[in-house]
């Protein structure tokens, strides 16, 4: 199945901060480039990390307050997870305010990849990279979404040539195949009850699908056999589909 790269909707010319670069400059950066984050990267290219507006915020939120009690300021800091927030708040480089590790995605990675990561991980963006780990782009969570503005006919006609042609050895007509919205709904009979989520499963896996309806029924019930003799009827059928 083939799905759209990440290098396909990603941008390449990306506004970076280096581990040196002042606070200032990066407040700089993210509102000169309408930005809302951007990579830290090393002299040869790879990333170390990631800033957003975020953590810029953080540093503010997080400085001490001139007029709170000082014996409130010195139980606030034995808190739980405060001693990394307080940290940032002193940052005064990228390199010190930034998040790290760095999660970043390939750019011959699939956009269903990315976009499981992005989820994963609760970020807006990925940096991406090449085979060496340098970075060649960034891509958000508007780019990944990009997916689903594929046209109806577009989606058609990849499930039809992907699904029924090349997965199910079947002649584009055998099925009626209907997208509206990116709903596809499948209509038709195929040979064996395997087959239905088979079709269900790989329409599903096609870019820019949103949701499969199953209108679907089939000739022969095969859940009953064993794995042989299934294996066996699945190589007798494909032989007779290619006669």
């Amino acid at each position: 199945m083939k799905h759209s790269k990440v290098g396909s909707v990603m941008t390449s010319d990306v506004v970076t901060a280096t581990d040196g670069t002042p606070f200032k400059e990066v407040a700089q950066l993210l509102a000169r480039h309408r930005v809302s984050g951007l990579p830290v990267v090393d002299g040869d290219g790879h990333v170390i990390g990631v800033l957003s507006e975020t953590d810029l915020m953080m540093r503010q939120a997080e400085a001490e307050d001139p007029y709170a009690p000082a014996r409130a300021a010195r139980w606030r800091r034995l808190l739980p997870g405060i001693r990394k927030r307080v940290a940032k708040a002193r940052a005064r480089t990228a390199g010190e305010l930034m998040s790290q590790p760095a999660i970043t995605v390939y750019a011959d990675g699939t956009i269903a990849e990315a976009a499981r990561t992005m989820a994963r991980h609760r970020v807006e963006r990925l940096p991406v990279v090449d085979d060496e780990e340098r970075l060649v782009g960034i891509v958000t969570r508007r780019d990944l979404l990009q997916v689903f503005l594929r046209p109806d006919a577009e989606i058609r006609r990849e499930v039809v040539q992907q699904v029924l042609v090349d997965t199910l050895w079947l002649a584009p007509q055998t099925l009626d195949v209907a997208v509206l919205d990116g709903v596809v709904t499948l209509r038709g009979q195929v040979e064996r009850r395997s087959e239905v989520p088979m079709a269900v499963r790989m329409t599903q896996q096609i870019d820019g699908v949103v949701a499969v309806v199953d209108k679907l029924t089939y000739r022969f019930d095969d859940s009953h056999l064993r794995p042989s003799e299934d294996a066996l009827k699945g190589v007798a059928d494909d032989w007779l589909r290619k006669l």
